[in-house]
């Protein structure tokens, strides 16, 4: 796939897509322990050699095609941009993939990794069971042994995916210590990498933990922008005033944001999960509420009391609701280069309800974050204004904690 050439005004000289860790600025890094090291060196010149290794690269670009369908189409969302101040809101259908969202891009490609580099089990966390569904799926296909580890309270809010995940194979382990969501999740699964590394590949869903994993997976999805740029600038003659996305870890968001990052003249819009409402300390907006620290083995903003420690989240997403973010979209942050900004629980169901009503599209609660920003940014720019939304995945999951919000 080709990068579409630099529209006038784009950055000349290093460019900021061309930031590859492990340090994006003093973000990110690698605070593991010692038995992970070898692990983590492993995967990073695995991957630098898969990535030029064109063998890899055709049967990856095969896959994509062929069994996650992509690439993925932008619709058009007029009704819901008549409710957005008259804006052309574009909607990335990342929902249309299969397993219903854009977690397939990474597996796919982290699964190829793991079959190449001779091992035979993965291990996935999974908050939303998006990532854990694509996961099991991946290791269908390719014929390698699953465990997914998720917080027992997101087992039971996304019952539905807990069951695809079975169904595929995959044993899911409940876990039931600390808050019992995503970030317990991760830990049990570093224990687990810790004890089978030799054998085992843990296949992180986000752009977080310690490198190389912000930067594979960043690598991964950076094709949902890249087909958004060309696909904007074939359909509508420009690009967009604002890309926005949901934030929780951040993979969906970095996946879109990656193409613009050398276009000045487009707002990349990062919306967090604000839960009750950041004042009300009941959220997961990690560079809103957040400082920085180190959390799961990378340095970025996470949400810690006065002694420094990691303290819990709290948002109606099971996907967002995680305490940091990835250290690539603290430095963004940090650099200027994008508006993070947090979407409470109640605009972001208003938001989720209104795209049912208005476009037939029943979104991911994580996306419909994403959606709430859209709405604010289309009435600040007007009928001459275009926001680009990642709709990074499908609400089936979503419909019974929808139904109970909306007492239906």
């Amino acid at each position: 796939m080709t990068r579409t050439e630099p529209v006038p005004g784009a950055v000349v000289g290093p460019r900021l897509q061309d930031a590859v860790g492990p340090y994006f600025g003093e973000f990110g890094g690698r605070f593991v322990p010692e038995a992970l090291v070898a692990a983590l060196e492993e995967l990073d010149a695995a991957w630098a050699s898969a990535r030029h290794d064109p063998d890899f690269v055709r049967e990856l670009d095969e896959l994509q095609r062929t069994y996650t369908g992509r690439p993925s189409p932008v619709t058009e969302a007029r009704r819901f941009g008549a409710e957005a101040g008259g804006a052309t809101v574009l909607l990335k259908r990342e929902d249309l993939n299969h397993t219903g969202s854009h977690k397939i891009n990474n597996v796919l490609g982290q699964a190829l990794l793991t079959r190449r580099m001779g091992k035979t089990r993965v291990i996935a966390e999974t908050g939303a069971g998006q990532h854990g569904v694509a996961t099991a799926t991946a290791a269908a296909l390719m014929g390698l042994e699953c465990v997914v580890y998720m917080g027992e309270k997101d087992t039971e809010r996304q019952a539905l995916n807990v069951a695809r995940m079975r169904l595929l194979g995959a044993e899911v382990v409940p876990v039931r210590t600390g808050s019992r969501t995503l970030k317990d999740a991760i830990n049990d699964a570093m224990r687990d990498w810790v004890a089978n590394v030799d054998t085992t590949h843990y296949l992180l869903g986000t752009v977080a933990g310690p490198h190389p994993f912000p930067t594979l997976v960043r690598d991964l999805h950076r094709v949902i922008g890249v087909e958004a740029r060309e696909q904007v600038l074939a359909g509508w003659g420009r690009l967009p005033d604002v890309v926005a996305a949901c934030v929780g870890g951040g993979s969906n968001a970095i996946g879109i944001f990656h193409a613009f990052l050398d276009d000045p003249q487009v707002e990349l819009l990062g919306l967090e999960a604000g839960g009750d409402g950041v004042d009300t300390g009941r959220h997961a907006s990690s560079i809103t509420g957040g400082a920085p620290g180190v959390l799961h083995g990378a340095r970025s903003f996470l949400l810690q009391d006065e002694d420094g420690q990691t303290i819990d989240s709290h948002s109606i997403s099971a996907g967002l609701d995680y305490p940091g973010v990835g250290p690539e979209h603290a430095w963004l942050h940090a650099t200027g280069r994008a508006r993070y900004e947090p979407v409470t629980d109640a605009d972001a169901m208003a938001a989720f309800a209104l795209l049912c009503r208005t476009e037939g599209i029943i979104p991911a609660i994580e996306t419909a974050h994403a959606l709430a920003g859209a709405l604010r940014e289309g009435r600040r720019l007007g009928p001459d204004g275009i926001v680009l939304v990642n709709l990074s995945g499908r609400g089936d999951k979503d419909v019974a904690t929808a139904a109970q919000w909306f007492d239906l």
